[in-house]
């Protein structure tokens, strides 16, 4: 049996690495839909504020100002990996893929557009700013042949698989004292 299909390869080991410690989940299976007290109140605003300035030292917030991390998939099947990051709005040229040490970066800029003179904003949700995705490539990647392309906001990058050498199974003989 091959238990590899079984634990899939962590393709952000690097990118982990490089941003710091990875924010926990915190499960509290006592805590109450709803505050019952205004005890239970502050004590919840006080633990948000804690994981919230804890956050921004790190500079794992979600709150960055500095950047944003587009959404990527990724997939397989036995021929190739495949990986779509979502970068909607940006121009080809802003968008670089490096490959290094095993390690497939793609890092870019989306830039704001110019100001509009004269029109008020009264809210703004898109992110702007720098971004890099860095992956870990799993052994059986055939990194020389990756390829990619950009069309309507999505980065394909195609990474073909090469068949690893297979390791002989030596039978062992089972000896016994009699």
């Amino acid at each position: 049996m091959d238990f590899s299909k079984l634990a899939p390869w962590n393709w952000f080991t690097k990118e982990e690495e490089e941003s710091g410690k990875v924010v926990p989940v915190r499960h509290d299976e006592h805590r109450a839909e709803f505050p019952a007290s205004l005890h239970n109140l502050h004590t919840e605003f006080d633990r948000l504020f804690h994981s919230l300035k804890k956050g921004l030292g790190t500079g794992t917030s979600l709150l960055k100002a500095d950047g944003f991390k587009p959404s990527l998939d990724i997939a397989s099947d036995d021929k190739e990996y495949s990986v779509k990051i979502e970068l909607p709005g940006m121009d080809v040229n802003d968008i670089s893929i490096e490959f290094t040490n095993n390690t497939l970066m793609v890092k870019g800029e989306k830039r704001q557009e110019k100001e509009e003179k004269g029109k008020d904003f009264y809210r703004v949700e898109r992110s702007y700013g720098s971004f890099q995705r860095i992956l870990d490539l799993p052994e059986d990647s055939d990194t020389d042949k990756i390829t990619s392309h950009y069309k309507d906001g999505v980065l394909s990058v195609t990474i073909p698989r090469k068949m690893l050498p297979t390791k002989e199974t030596k039978k062992i003989e089972i000896k016994t004292d009699s």
